[in-house]
């Protein structure tokens, strides 16, 4: 784990699915939608979620890489979508630091934009999330990890 995350917030696949359809919830009312916006890589399986709670069949996706491992690198735009988001929904897994938003509000400035995790550097630039966590977690996704022994807390920190 990066010096700069401290704490673990591991989501299991219930966990995902439960918070993907509460996002749908808290959506559901603010349509219709013309349709609806992954950011890849980690917004897919949120965005399928809200697709099927939402019943949204016309999906694009906008591609940015910005992660390399757990350190945030340089933002690239590997696919961008067409217009300025009106009537879209944008969703991704998380907001972090803000900076891949920040991108994607620029390039999609009237999407609603919702996420299902929230640190606080990132929360001003999204419309909607279902759970905020510190800034200094590292949230672990079930696609990224396995199942294996974990070691309690207290010898965690005695090294």
């Amino acid at each position: 784990m990066s010096t700069e995350y401290s704490k673990n917030f591991p989501v299991s696949w219930e966990e995902l699915h439960r918070d993907g359809r509460a996002l749908a919830w808290k959506l559901l009312d603010m349509g219709p939608w013309k349709g609806l916006i992954a950011i890849t890589r980690g917004g897919m399986v949120p965005a399928a979620i809200v697709a099927r709670e939402l019943n949204i069949r016309l999906i694009d996706t906008i591609c940015i890489s910005s992660y390399e491992g757990e350190r945030r690198g340089e933002l690239h735009l590997l696919k961008g979508v067409e217009g300025d988001g009106e009537g879209w929904l944008l969703i991704d897994d998380l907001v972090d630091t803000g900076s891949t938003a920040r991108m994607v509000r620029e390039l999609l400035p009237k999407a609603h934009f919702a996420t299902l995790y929230a640190k606080p550097a990132g929360k001003p630039l999204v419309d909607s999330f279902i759970t905020e966590v510190s800034q200094d977690t590292w949230i672990r996704f079930p696609w990224d990890m396995e199942l294996q022994v974990a070691t309690p807390l207290v010898e965690r920190r005695k090294s």
